[in-house]
């Protein structure tokens, strides 16, 4: 494929939303557009093929939800707040929080006693608002003339606060570093345990499911670009916090660590529990599973070929965690495609090394063929996106 060619543009965002309102579109998850490009060339696929759906679970730490608990008699201008014991942040306004996927509860032991096991925290916090369950919220004001309360406490559900919206600021990692330990001890990270000496290396990413490295240049996601988000729509608001699509590439244009990301809005009352898990992540802190699925439009040959790209045309960098990491020097000790590392081994300086995912690649798939049933159906649109995410190429 060559990527300086100018691509006459096959198709609409408008054209195929008008085929999906008919029933006519043809819709594939990203797992058998491969399957397609290989069999039958880009051109036909190009041709054939309307939509690709794509999915990721994974955790995704720069999460949270904005939540409104609504005024109490008499008003209380909050200026502290928790959920069951998890501090929320309540600079905003009155009675508008956010709660952050990463925070632990106030009496959390966090590392005094190594590795923490951080039981609980924001994320589940989240995790059981969606699973309808009653929380405990604390709020504390200062006392004004207007707002004279100062201590409220009530045992809320989700459907009790005015408004809940899920925003995460940086989800959907376009890619993300293979985790290797190459010192001597046991460390416990943001990508799991990881044994000394290389004992083994991590990965967080769907591959051929996941979304960005289905549109490695963005052409067709940006602000107001329509997705599945936990369990329900959402959409993309604005590119993620530390995007940078100026990572190396692949000869084929595909970024080889991390790169692109999507900042994220839905309403948190249409969520599922089964796609928001709050999880506890040992030695490290509590985090949040989100599940993502984002619709990739075939708009011309490029993106059919992009869509087609499998688990062994698809690479990630190996970093050291044990060293290298922490001291902020992160540099490539070499590359492995996700065709090997979801094979369970990967050969690194001479040895078998076992791997183990973060994200779940059964999880994934059922994303993207929810998406695919919910366009299928007719139910859900591509949204056109009204400014994409930064690029450069």
């Amino acid at each position: 494929m060559d990527r300086g060619r100018v691509y006459i543009m096959a198709k609409t965002f408008e054209e195929i939303n008008e085929k999906i309102k008919r029933g006519e579109a043809v819709v594939v998850t990203a797992e058998e557009m491969v399957e397609i490009v290989r069999s039958k060339g880009v051109e036909r696929a190009a041709k054939e093929v309307d939509v690709v759906t794509t999915g990721t679970f994974a955790p995704m730490c720069s999460s949270g939800a904005f939540l409104n608990f609504g005024h109490t008699r008499p008003r209380i201008k909050a200026h502290r707040v928790w959920i069951n014991n998890v501090p929320a942040y309540a600079g905003l306004a009155a009675v508008d929080i956010y709660i952050g996927a990463t925070e632990p509860t106030v009496d959390d032991p966090l590392n005094k006693i190594h590795p923490g096991t951080f039981e609980y925290g924001g994320g589940h916090v989240i995790e059981d608002l969606v699973s309808g369950k009653k929380v405990k919220l604390v709020a504390e004001g200062y006392g004004t003339d207007c707002y004279p309360n100062r201590r409220v406490e009530m045992e809320l559900t989700l459907w009790d606060f005015k408004d809940a919206f899920l925003f995460n600021p940086r989800n959907c990692y376009q890619n993300y570093n293979c985790a290797i330990n190459l010192s001597d001890r046991m460390i416990y990270t943001y990508m799991g345990v990881l044994k000394p000496k290389g004992g083994n290396v991590s990965y967080c990413s769907s591959g051929q499911l996941s979304p960005l490295l289905k549109d490695p240049f963005y052409r067709t996601i940006g602000i107001g670009t329509r997705i599945f988000l936990g369990g329900a729509e959402g959409y993309v608001v604005w590119h993620g916090t530390q995007h940078n699509p100026e990572v190396p590439r692949s000869e084929k244009g595909v970024p080889l660590g991390p790169a692109g990301t999507l900042a994220v809005i839905g309403n948190l009352k249409e969520m599922s529990p089964k796609w928001l898990k709050g999880a506890s992540i040992l030695g490290y802190g509590p985090s949040l599973f989100v599940g993502i699925g984002i619709p990739i439009p075939v708009l011309d040959e490029e993106m059919a070929y992009y869509t087609g790209l499998g688990d062994d045309e698809l690479f990630t960098q190996i970093v050291d965690l044990g060293y290298d990491y922490p001291q902020g020097e992160v540099k490539p000790l070499g590359y492995v495609s996700y065709k090997e590392l979801k094979s369970g081994t990967i050969r690194f300086q001479g040895k078998e090394i076992p791997t183990f995912p973060l994200s779940s690649y059964k999880k994934a798939k059922e994303i993207a063929e929810i998406l695919k049933g919910w366009i299928r159906e007719g139910k859900f649109l591509l949204g056109i996106p009204q400014k994409l995410l930064p690029s450069k190429r």
